[in-house]
């Protein structure tokens, strides 16, 4: 009928890995309750994600982290190396320094404790679908501090992003010119980064700060 309109509602099927199974039937039922939500497979463990995740096709990934036989931060990895960019949000008692900056460098898209699931996964996982990071305060600042932990750590000598790309390009044998042409910048300015990185590294040529480079993986 002309200026009816009809409303379509997205259902978002979700994909749940989680060993304790009574865990695991409590947050799909938890779900469901919710007519949005569908959950499109229910595992105890990993081991074959990679065939779950093709036959499946989940909308989101929920992933608790200690399973049997494969972790859950594994898991994550494989998820992505596949290609994957569904969201995944880790559900796990933990929130330990390593097991959160795992989870996350592994690729997942949000950290949730299992003692929040019941008043705090919904709004998760609409976080996730509007492209969010879920993360209590405390894991947040935790994943900062850790940053900037790192980040002093990998860079010590204060060498900025374009003279890492420099010392980076030339660590593969690339001539300046080469350098040059593949930043858009001039020869002279080439030479003017790869000066300010020898002064940095306290180095004399390019083959002491390759080497020195690449022994404290600062590239």
């Amino acid at each position: 009928m002309f200026g009816e309109r009809t409303w379509k509602i997205m259902t978002v099927s979700l994909l749940i890995y989680e060993d304790n199974d009574l865990l695991r039937e409590s947050i799909g039922s938890l779900l469901t309750q919710n007519s949005q939500y569908r959950v499109c497979g229910s595992f105890r463990d990993v081991l074959h994600v990679d065939e779950q995740m093709a036959a499946l096709k989940p909308d989101v990934v929920l992933m608790d982290i200690d399973m049997p036989g494969r972790s859950g931060i594994e898991a994550v990895s494989k998820i992505r190396q596949a290609g994957w960019t569904v969201p995944i949000l880790m559900l796990t008692v933990f929130d330990d320094n390593q097991h959160v900056l795992d989870a996350i460098f592994a690729g997942a898209s949000g950290y949730l404790l299992k003692k929040h699931i019941s008043t705090k996964l919904p709004d998760a996982i609409e976080e996730l679908r509007s492209g969010g990071a879920p993360m209590s305060p405390s894991v947040a600042r935790m994943v900062i501090y850790s940053m900037h932990k790192k980040t002093t750590r990998i860079n010590p000598y204060g060498l900025t992003a374009r003279e890492t790309d420099v010392l980076t390009t030339l660590s593969k044998g690339n001539s300046y010119k080469m350098i040059a042409g593949e930043y858009g910048i001039s020869i002279d300015t080439v030479r003017t980064h790869i000066k300010n990185v020898y002064e940095k590294l306290q180095v004399h040529s390019q083959a002491e700060a390759v080497a020195k480079a690449i022994n404290e993986k600062l590239i």
